[in-house]
């Protein structure tokens, strides 16, 4: 017998719905930017905790069919995983009603932004799990947390949750500069995980509080104690920079170690941070907003040009102060060590405009993945990497784009997709690339920091 499947229950089950009182389920992506932000919302009084990743993989791939791109397979196993656990673990004590699945969207072509549609209809298969809710944030409004907490208190969440994924990357930016110079293998890793721990409870203690500088505090002593890994006898490697999609390239089972395996074979690397998409939300929301009012303008619309000024002075408020608390974060602890920093939506759109190569207008990460190689490579990485997702169309796009481009800057590249399997020729294919980017450090150097 089919079953009938209730389209109803997503338009009722997926949003933005109060997370007061509720265990918020928050997918593992980026490891430390996930535990950084429960540790936020636990300061706010959502009881929110980061699920484990990977486990499920086969319920995963069990309650897909393949066309949906490899997140998708991962977070729905990871939910399920989770679900079932609770279930054998609580038995009768079990209640689906105490729960909600933390799980964004994004506008556009991406397969992204139908996650949450789909993992409810998977969901409502089940029927112990009917009753969990799906909370939602947009790439429309800017990731606004509007909804899921107390009206009054939404400003303060979203400003501490911005800084939470600032310090995220710089803790993953830490990582990547003193591992591959550690004194002793291993250490370096095991530091930044009892780091983030540490982290977790300052934003714990101080985040409700607004209390940047004793987070601050707490983030210049790992800083400091991250500089004593570093054995200084060690000489400088390549550079190299990663892009690509936002999930694979942070989600270390997902990309198999791709960093890891990179410094194997001699690489200092630096991936796109978390932030870089936070802001590139904010961005472009402005962008639309300028958009409309010139539209609208044009046809003397002013009840809709009204709110199209309303919209920019609220989004250019919004990265205005996203990224003026970044720069603030980076310049302390870029004062420490020397750590890559970020680039500015800003200066990529200029980018694309300087080459005239592809456009904001189209959307995407293609439109920063592509001038960010173009941005690493001005600024004298050894190469890079773009990680997606097998199919993604994003990442196809950035290949497309940039591989004339980057064969005319004599550059190493190498395009990077992942499924759940072990490709034999990667080891291979890695090895290659790191022995062009050796060529190229000889022949060119390396940046700095």
């Amino acid at each position: 017998m089919t079953k009938v499947i209730d389209f109803q229950s997503v338009l009722e089950k997926v949003g933005k719905f109060n997370v007061k009182n509720k265990i918020l389920l928050i997918p593992e992506m980026n490891r430390i930017g996930s535990h950084l932000l429960a540790a936020v919302f636990r300061s706010f009084g959502i009881n929110a905790m980061v699920i484990e990743t990977y486990k499920g993989l086969a319920l995963g791939k069990e309650y897909t069919s393949g066309k949906e791109c490899f997140p998708c397979q991962i977070t729905t196993g990871d939910i399920l995983y989770f679900l079932e656990s609770e279930k054998q673990k609580l038995k009768e004590k079990f209640d689906p009603k105490k729960y909600v699945y933390f799980m964004p969207e994004s506008n556009g072509p991406c397969r992204f932004g139908m996650y949450n549609k789909y993992q409810r209809i998977v969901l409502d298969s089940f029927s112990d799990f009917k009753d969990i809710k799906i909370a939602t944030l947009s790439t429309a409004d800017g990731y606004s947390l509007a909804g899921l907490i107390e009206e009054e208190k939404v400003r303060d969440l979203r400003k501490v949750s911005y800084w939470s994924i600032v310090v995220g990357d710089i803790l993953d930016r830490l990582l990547w500069r003193i591992r591959p110079y550690e004194r002793e293998e291993g250490m370096a890793d095991e530091f930044i995980e009892e780091s983030m721990h540490r982290m977790e409870k300052a934003f714990e203690k101080y985040g409700e509080k607004k209390d940047l500088d004793r987070i601050m505090d707490h983030l210049d002593e790992i800083v400091l104690e991250g500089k004593e890994i570093i054995d200084p006898r060690i000489p400088l490697k390549p550079k190299i920079g990663i892009v690509g999609e936002i999930y694979v390239r942070s989600h270390v089972h997902a990309n198999q170690h791709i960093i890891k395996v990179l410094e194997r074979y001699g690489a200092e690397c630096v991936n796109a941070s978390i932030s870089e998409w936070v802001n590139y939300t904010t961005y472009d929301r402005l962008r639309d907003a300028k958009i409309g009012f010139r539209l609208n303008f044009k046809q003397w619309r002013l009840k809709q040009v009204k709110e199209y000024i309303k919209d920019m002075m609220h989004y250019r408020a919004e990265l205005f102060y996203q990224e003026m608390m970044q720069d603030k974060i980076y310049k302390r602890a870029r004062s420490l060590l020397d750590i890559s920093e970020d680039h500015k939506i800003g200066d990529l759109e200029d980018i694309l405009k300087e080459e005239d190569i592809y456009s904001f207008d189209v959307g995407t990460e293609a439109c920063l993945s592509i001038p960010s190689i173009i941005h690493y490579i001005r600024e004298g990485f050894n190469g890079v990497v773009n990680v997606y997702p097998f199919t993604c169309m994003p990442s196809t796009i950035t290949s497309a784009v940039i591989r004339p481009i980057i064969a005319d800057m004599k550059v190493p590249y190498l395009d990077a997709p992942y499924d759940s399997s072990v490709q034999p020729g990667r080891e291979a294919a890695i090895r290659t690339f790191m022995y062009q980017a050796f060529q190229h450090f000889k022949r060119k150097g390396r940046p700095f920091s």
